[in-house]
């Protein structure tokens, strides 16, 4: 039994090549939403287990990087083409070479994957639902009729998704509903990211339909929390960014961490800020140090809203991190 089940659908083997003196070096990894969620998940003392399809040659390579880590991986392998990223970054920028989710799943195959995520998940504290990387993977309603069976059963559901695929998770009903700022906006649910009041008010249309508590992360500015009518920003100390890509995975893992030990939502997003801001001083996705991220926690503030959006409370401001001070503070949560 694993403290948290990641439904994973389709993770994708990273390739990417970086800069070298004999012209190139290339790392193999795996990848994807729920991955990255699950490496936070871990390096924080978790037991978790990803519920996925492993297709094809990078399916094969896919599964033993995973068992590698250390994570276990529940379903089956099938003959079809998975999902793989191939980037260059021998320049400043990373060149995307191939970005492929895969090839759909059949319906035999989304009732395999179906049945072994609620047998597994059943058994745990808290499941995930994580996208795929692929529109047409699998049908959106496959997220409604398996929150609502997680439900059903007891299990708290969080969900990392957006689009037609979290309005489907939201019409079976979830505990935590997370998004991005930047999803609310090409959703159309806000027409800005700079108005606060529009995302608040968003933030109260996911909860009336069917999420207990709703989350938002801002990219670098605070995250917004909404739990029982009340909206809170999670302010965390502003790190120098060497890569930005999977934090929000990372808050998802950190914040999870907490709820399936039996924490508060509260302090659930005080750690999921603390491991985001981690997560961006390094270029590894989902990774983290479990003394820095608690270090690094007390650091984090929770202020309420004023007027729930309409008119913020200035509060405390973002404490700037350089990076001789964070190095203090990894030097201090090792010692």
């Amino acid at each position: 039994m694993s403290d948290v089940v990641i439904f994973a659908p389709s993770p994708v083997l990273e390739i990417t090549v970086e800069e070298h003196a004999d012209d190139g070096d290339v790392h193999i990894h795996a990848g994807g939403q729920g991955v990255w969620q699950a490496r936070m998940l871990q390096s924080l003392g978790c037991d978790v287990t990803l519920c996925s399809m492993l297709s094809g040659e990078t399916g094969r390579v896919l599964g033993f990087l995973l068992q590698e880590e250390g994570i276990p991986v529940v379903g089956f392998p099938r003959d079809a083409r998975g999902g793989v990223f191939v980037h260059d970054r021998r320049t400043s920028e990373k060149v995307p070479v191939v970005e492929s989710g895969g090839d759909a799943l059949s319906r035999h195959e989304q009732d395999e994957l179906y049945g072994l995520t609620l047998r597994t998940g059943l058994d745990a504290s808290l499941v995930i639902l994580s996208g795929p990387h692929g529109d047409g993977i699998l049908p959106a309603d496959f997220y409604r009729r398996l929150a609502a069976d997680l439900r059903t059963g007891g299990v708290s559901v969080v969900v990392d998704l957006a689009g037609e695929r979290l309005d489907a998770a939201l019409a079976g009903g979830v505990t935590v509903a997370k998004v991005s700022d930047q999803e609310l906006l090409d959703d159309g649910r806000i027409s800005t990211t700079s108005d606060i009041g529009q995302i608040v008010v968003a933030m109260r249309a996911l909860h009336d339909a069917g999420a207990e508590v709703v989350v938002v992360t801002r990219a670098e500015e605070s995250a917004l929390l909404l739990q029982d009518g009340a909206v809170h920003e999670v302010v965390a100390p502003r790190m120098e960014v060497v890569d930005s890509a999977g934090a929000g995975d990372s808050f998802v893992g950190a914040f999870c961490s907490v709820l399936a030990r039996g924490g508060s939502v509260a302090d659930a997003a005080l750690l999921g800020a603390a491991a985001g801001a981690q997560n961006v001083t390094r270029h590894g996705l989902g990774t983290g140090e479990a003394a820095t991220i608690e270090r690094l926690r007390e650091l984090v503030v929770l202020r309420p809203l004023a007027g729930g959006g309409a008119d913020p409370d200035p509060g405390p401001p973002a404490r700037e991190v350089s990076p001789d001070q964070l190095a203090t503070v990894v030097e201090e949560a090792t010692s």
